[in-house]
């Protein structure tokens, strides 16, 4: 055997032993007891899960992602649930109040260990955030606003909204499933083929959920998850991202950007009834309560590639035509929108100079300064006298109070990686179905 056929066998050798050791490794960390001391680890994971920090909610899909680890590499699993190519399903109900993941190949090792929590109490009100790094993390609704727990969904959520009738849907912006959990009891439903789910919606009458489908085949689409759990979907315009419900008059509003129109959908029967020209880029909308007004987001800037200013707009929608009534001066870069009717405002976020623009809902003219806050504001809330505002880059939630426009107390607060939306439920709201 000459030299090179030497060192090249003797490479082939070193890389069996460390796959036959790091095997091992894998199968001690299953077996040895907690009460192992810590000087007698012998291997050292070199890789990790990509997973919250926090304990996962009874029914969660975990996604398997590993840093640090090249593909392909084997999953084992100890304690409760199961694993497939894809995600760790977390069952309803675990036997156990934890299990372990280890993922192993020749050239490296990662393991962790998952604990579960009880499912949220909904005698008790929480905020719901959508953290696009971790899943739906669960708040306690009143300061601190300390995490309880995370629901999987398999996937990064861009969205999520909570119903009168204790019904959490949240969808996966970067996969094809939507995530339906019932509160009392506490049960949990996947939907396949919703897909690329931007912005969710709950129909306050009936208890459907809408989601709205960025691309299905170069399209956008609206899905409808009835009450039975029929799943319905109509194909719209360019993209669709933003969404509003008019549940009287039985419209659902989904914006869609890259043609910059606005459908207009029957909620009943799904078909679209008209479609109309808004704003290029028309990104977020906001309804007012009786349904005559509809607010839209134009998300441009002139730093942008569009080079164009943002917007909003606001729309008569009274009619069978809707038509633009009252348009904003240029917005740096806005994003988000919400009403607070009460006093009434519109807070616009904007992403590029994080802060709330506040704005006279009648004639969309500045009516404060706008709100400094954390970085990348993303959908803000109004939920009674609080304005929730999630700052992507930032991992926190701001807050600030709709009576004087103050800053709330402990606020913002740590919460996921990457959130972009909140849901709060109260449950003197429910409504029984």
């Amino acid at each position: 055997m000459n030299g090179a056929s030497q060192h090249g066998e003797r490479k082939r050798h070193r890389q069996r032993v460390l796959a036959r050791r790091l095997t091992a490794a894998a199968a001690l960390i299953l077996i040895l007891p907690a009460a192992v001391p810590r000087a007698h680890a012998i291997v050292r994971a070199v890789a990790s899960f990509a997973a919250a920090r926090l304990p996962y909610l009874p029914g969660s899909s975990i996604p398997l992602r590993v840093n640090g680890m090249t593909p392909p590499y084997r999953v084992t699993l100890t304690g409760p649930g199961s694993v497939n190519a894809h995600d760790y399903d977390v069952p309803s109900a675990p036997s156990q109040s934890s299990a372990m993941l280890v993922a192993a190949n020749a050239e490296s090792l990662a393991a962790r260990r998952f604990t579960f929590a009880s499912p949220p109490d909904p005698a008790r009100a929480f905020i719901a955030v959508a953290s696009y790094d971790d899943g739906i993390v669960i708040h306690d609704a009143a300061s601190p606003f300390d995490e309880r727990a995370v629901l999987g969904i398999g996937g990064a959520p861009s969205d999520v909204a909570i119903g009168p009738s204790g019904v959490l849907a949240a969808g996966t912006t970067d996969g094809g499933t939507l995530t339906i959990a019932h509160l009392e009891p506490w049960r949990v439903r996947r939907y396949d083929g919703v897909l690329f789910s931007d912005e969710i919606a709950i129909d306050a009458a009936n208890g459907a959920v809408y989601a709205t489908d960025r691309d299905v085949n170069g399209a956008g689409a609206l899905t409808r998850i009835a009450r039975d759990g029929t799943v319905k979907r109509r194909i719209l315009g360019m993209t669709a991202e933003g969404i509003a419900v008019d549940a009287k008059r039985r419209r659902i509003y989904v914006a869609n950007v890259n043609d910059g129109t606005i459908s207009i959908v029957d909620a009943d029967t799904m078909v679209e009834l008209r479609r109309v020209h808004a704003v290029a880029r028309v990104f977020s909308l906001a309804l007012s309560a009786d349904g005559t007004r509809l607010y839209a987001v134009s998300n441009q800037s002139t730093g942008s590639p569009f080079a164009a200013a943002g917007s909003v707009v606001a729309l008569d929608t009274s009619g069978a035509v809707p038509h633009v009534i009252a348009r904003s001066a240029p917005l740096d870069f806005p994003v988000g929108v919400a009403l607070d009717a009460a006093h009434r405002r519109l807070f616009v976020t904007d992403e590029r100079d994080n802060v709330v623009d506040v704005l006279d809902a009648r004639t969309l003219r500045p009516v404060h300064a706008p709100l400094d806050t954390c970085t990348t504001p993303w959908k803000p809330t109004v939920d009674g006298s609080t304005l929730y505002v999630p700052c992507a880059r930032a991992n926190e939630i701001d807050l600030f109070s709709t009576i004087d426009l103050r800053r709330e107390a402990n606020a913002p607060f740590p919460t996921g990686g990457y959130p972009l939306a909140v849901a709060v439920w109260h449950p003197h709201a429910r409504v029984v179905r």
